[in-house]
């Protein structure tokens, strides 16, 4: 989350006259994240989540607030989408596709305990189960054919042993990628900063807009790499275990994702350290936004890969 788009408050008041939500009262930018504008919005009938979408289309958006709607309603912690007077999910504001969800309890953590990485891999799977029976589909837009591009607008600025790496890993996992394992919607983007915690439990997951169809235990692996990763960029054992444990009490593994799991944990580095690239290469001007260290997921790829 993060806000690249003003909105003002008569924008605002306009934008809620398509709602039943009460009387306006007021905005407030949220300022982690980096891909869309996010705002608190505070209403005399309680308190939501604005998004205004910075890349994304009117036609693409339906896909993911019917996504959210549909795992609210089967058991998934996640923000449920607010329809408008006319029955839609989402409209215009400032003449960019935009949406209000509801707003969850709680707040994300820096430093996770063991119980906490087991509950939130025990609703990742639970989201992974619900997703099967979501009827639409969305290809992964940051894949493999995503990172071999990437990887040719970026050489340019990689010094030769980062450059070596890259291709080396992206060669590595085009010859060991499988699609013959289980998969479904996947969240693809389960960072700390995307769940939301009330002290050990899961108040909601959020951030859904890099969701899509992909294998799960590539989802897995991007949520392990995040929850269990140490200051120091190695994983924590203990951490790790807990989160695969809160899963497999939901969603037992198969022994052949147990043996692709290492591979889809390189593959999501490689995900993350591209695209944080790009932002740190090419950045998008915004009024509030972060740019996320891309040496993370360079230096985890390292200590994964030896």
């Amino acid at each position: 989350m993060s806000v690249y788009t003003s909105v003002s408050d008569d924008e605002m008041r306009s934008f809620l006259r398509d709602y039943h939500l009460g009387r306006f009262i007021g905005l407030q930018g949220i300022a982690q994240g980096i891909t869309n504008s996010n705002y608190f919005v505070t209403t005399t009938q309680g308190r939501y989540v604005l998004t205004v979408f910075e890349a994304m289309t009117q036609a693409e958006l339906p896909y993911f607030l019917d996504l959210t709607q549909h795992l609210s309603a089967n058991g998934v912690a996640c923000p449920a989408p607010i329809a408008r007077i006319d029955g839609r999910l989402d409209g215009t504001l400032v003449g960019k596709p935009a949406c209000l969800v509801t707003c969850l309890s709680g707040g994300d953590t820096s430093s996770p305990s063991a119980l906490q990485c087991f509950n939130t891999g025990a609703m990742l799977a639970k989201m992974h189960l619900a997703s099967t029976s979501f009827p639409l589909t969305m290809n992964n837009p940051r894949y493999t054919s995503w990172w071999h591009e990437a990887s040719s607008r970026l050489s340019p600025f990689l010094d030769a042993e980062d450059e070596r790496l890259l291709q080396a890993e992206i060669a590595f996992f085009d010859k060991n990628e499988r699609t013959d394992l289980p998969a479904g919607i996947i969240h693809a983007d389960l960072f700390r900063d995307n769940v939301l915690l009330n002290g050990e439990q899961v108040a909601g997951f959020i951030d859904f807009y890099y969701a899509c169809n992909g294998n799960f235990m590539y989802d897995l692996a991007i949520a392990v790499n995040d929850w269990a990763r140490r200051a120091d960029n190695h994983l924590d054992h203990n951490l790790q275990q807990a989160f695969m444990r809160g899963y497999e009490s939901i969603r037992p593994l198969t022994a052949a994702e147990r043996d692709y799991f290492p591979i889809a944990q390189r593959a999501a580095c490689i995900r993350f350290w591209v695209s944080r690239l790009l932002d740190y290469h090419f950045p998008q001007v915004g009024e509030i936004t972060f740019i996320k260290d891309p040496n993370v997921f360079r230096d985890l790829l390292l200590n994964l890969s030896t």
